[in-house]
């Protein structure tokens, strides 16, 4: 008798929340699927206080709401960058993996405009990369560059006197003649960092890679159909259409972003004095660093402009 009632509560049960269901706000129905959409856009490791580059700091605790975002079904990546740092690529490629593993959720990267170089490791770690027939990928490759001021400084007089401790410590100084020694190492380095890229790259894509390696590590890029050809994305397509497709017509998008704003950061026991002191902290900031903010802004600028962008 007590194990019919039960059944017959639990039916009733049931039958209260199959009514109550269409009453609820989307978020809130376990009917409804959820795909949480994290945007990454920018220079990757090139920050300035107006223009904040893409950083693990910065992206983590974005990462982590979306992969514990209730009823989640997947987690849409939306990329907009031309690359930067190497160790920020990788560290960031690495949460989002640790994340879908310990979530047991399936990540999608949609590429914008560009997901070239180190933008391209993060959408490798995407189950799928979906593009625009006019998105830019690829540049699998590592660069570096500098200037050279001796003749300016022979020009204008100008001696240059560096004192260290370690033989190598002055290696590619722009105020000394280039060693070809120091690029030798340099080219060691990076051909290290480039042997790292193409082997994320062959384990992510694994045989959906068409190419021939000697084109597709070369540092060239493609736009969205031939990177389709080549293995480097699966399809062409956009958010919206391909969320709806797969998910259902109803499925919700919610984009999970940071806090934006000058002065989102609030202090304890704020109010005027706060506000007026992270006012001052900022202007302090701003002129002290500009010349770093403006060499940061000039490296962003050039990478998104190898891209035609």
């Amino acid at each position: 008798m007590t194990d019919q009632k039960n059944s017959e509560f639990k039916q009733l049960l049931s039958g209260a929340r199959d009514a109550l269901r269409p009453l609820l706000p989307k978020r809130l129905r376990s009917d409804i699927p959820v795909v949480p959409v994290v945007r990454l856009s920018g220079a990757i490791g090139m920050s300035t206080p107006l223009r904040p580059g893409l950083t693990l700091g910065g992206v983590a605790p974005v990462l982590e709401r979306a992969f514990k975002m209730r009823h989640a079904r997947a987690v849409a990546l939306l990329i907009n960058s031309p690359g930067g740092s190497p160790v920020q690529s990788h560290l960031i490629y690495l949460r989002i993996r640790a994340l879908a593993d310990e979530h047991k959720l399936p990540v999608i990267a949609f590429a914008e405009d560009v997901a070239a170089s180190g933008g391209y490791m993060i959408a490798c770690a995407g189950d799928q990369i979906i593009c625009d027939s006019s998105s830019i990928l690829g540049s699998i490759g590592v660069v570096g560059a500098t200037f050279g001021f001796t003749k300016l400084m022979e020009r204008i007089g100008v001696d240059r006197r560096i004192y260290t401790s370690g033989e190598r410590k002055a290696t590619l100084d722009p105020f000394l003649p280039e060693n070809p020694q120091d690029v030798d190492r340099l080219k060691a380095i990076q051909q290290e960092i480039h042997d790292d890229f193409i082997a994320l790259v062959m384990d992510s894509r694994g045989v959906r890679l068409k190419g021939p390696e000697k084109d597709l590590f070369s540092g060239e890029y493609w736009a969205g159909r031939k990177s389709v050809e080549l293995g480097l994305a699966d399809a062409i397509g956009d958010l919206r259409s391909v969320l709806r497709e797969r998910f259902g017509e109803e499925v919700l998008m919610p984009v999970v972003a940071p806090a934006r704003g000058l002065l989102s950061r609030l202090r304890p026991g704020g109010g005027e004095m706060a506000m007026l002191l992270d006012r001052q902290e900022l202007t302090s900031g701003l002129t002290s660093d500009l010349a770093g903010d403006l060499l940061s802004a000039l490296e962003a600028r050039a990478l998104w402009a190898r891209y035609g962008l």
